[in-house]
């Protein structure tokens, strides 16, 4: 039986390393590039068009366009209480269609960071310092959010989230998104050039 068993394997050998040689020699097949964390902008100018949320009467209109490290936010929200402070966030979906906007889901965040102030330690990409409105109700923004980028589809790309106005002041320390009470604005961030 002993012959037999070491044919048998010579045999199977033989086969294996015929099958090795006739075989074709495989290839690595290129696969995408894993997305970078801060891939640069492919859009020029994004707008947010702000619509009331909540039952408040706050509504606006951004413009968003790539500056150095970020995006540069700059625009009019009215229909605040005059000498009010407002958290101001970006927020993982473009979708305002629920009335008190909850449909945006919670602050971007692709780094999986604690909420915190931009700019002061760990903090999530959509975070924002709080606006403040002026005397009759308006909040002109000129606000700068540093580590996103504006299209291309990058992880850090805020094309197509949504911006939300809170009811009130964001305290940069409360998880998972700084006490900022009610969703009282929401426009989506749609890519013009």
């Amino acid at each position: 039986m002993k012959p037999l068993s070491h044919a048998a394997l010579a045999l199977a050998v033989a086969a294996t390393l015929a099958a090795c040689a006739s075989a074709p020699p495989q290839t690595a097949t290129p696969s995408a590039p894993a997305p970078a964390a801060h891939n640069a902008s492919t859009a020029k100018q994004a707008v947010a068009n702000l619509a009331s949320a909540s039952g408040s009467l706050v509504s606006g209109r951004l413009t968003l366009a790539p500056m150095g490290d970020g995006v540069h936010l700059a625009g009019d929200i009215g229909g605040l209480q005059p000498g009010s402070s407002h958290g101001f966030h970006i927020h993982e979906k473009g979708d305002c269609s629920a009335v008190d906007a909850s449909s945006a889901g919670g602050h971007f965040n692709p780094g999986a960071q604690p909420h915190g102030r931009a700019g002061h330690g760990a903090h999530h990409a959509g975070d924002s310092d709080n606006l403040v409105a002026d005397a009759n109700g308006v909040a002109h923004v000129d606000a700068h959010v540093s580590g996103v980028s504006l299209g291309g589809g990058a992880a850090n790309d805020v094309a197509g989230r949504a911006i939300i106005i809170h009811a009130v002041a964001d305290d940069y320390s409360s998880q998972p998104a700084g006490n900022a009470g009610a969703r009282v604005a929401c426009g989506v961030i749609r890519v013009t050039q």
